[in-house]
């Protein structure tokens, strides 16, 4: 005797569809579950807010930074935002920043070659801040001290810049 559909009786078309219903179901959510799983949780607005500056002239770079390995004054894989000053402030915004820790370097550039100038010593000849406007005597400001939190949510804060 073969067994068929036939012989299963009538119920089990109904138990079968049910099952197949199921199992399509949970198909569909471990597909979102692996496709959500590479997207970062929340991304927010970063603004930062530029002050301290003694002109207008020239422009003023905000770099994004994520690690102690490029900053303060290394090119950061994060695309810098230039902006013109106007009533000797600036503002910056960074959009789509996912969660994590970061520390910006913020530069007055007054000759417009995008980088922060530095004399024989290494000290820079342009006006210059950072996050948490951690300024050390006589060393760079490390990453820890400038570093913040962007955790979901926009965050804003004011970089005050001096020579």
């Amino acid at each position: 005797m073969s067994v068929g559909a036939n012989t299963l009786g009538a119920g089990s078309d109904i138990v079968l569809e049910v099952l197949m219903t199921r199992l399509s179901l949970i198909r569909a959510g471990l597909v979102a579950v692996a496709t959500l799983t590479g997207a970062p949780a929340f991304s927010a607005e970063l603004t930062v807010r530029v002050s301290g500056l003694e002109t207008n002239d020239g422009k003023i770079g905000c770099a994004l930074h994520r690690s102690s390995d490029t900053f303060p004054m290394g090119v950061s894989p994060i695309e810098p935002v230039w902006v013109a000053p106007s009533d000797k402030s600036a503002v910056c915004r960074f959009a789509d920043v996912t969660d994590g820790t970061y520390a910006i370097a913020v530069s007055h550039d007054l000759n417009g070659n995008q980088k922060t100038d530095t004399n024989f010593f290494g000290i820079p000849t342009e006006a210059w801040g950072v996050s948490r406007n951690v300024r050390p005597t006589l060393r760079a400001p490390t990453f820890s001290e400038a570093s913040f939190e962007v955790a979901g949510s926009s965050v804003e804060l004011t970089v005050e810049v001096a020579q």
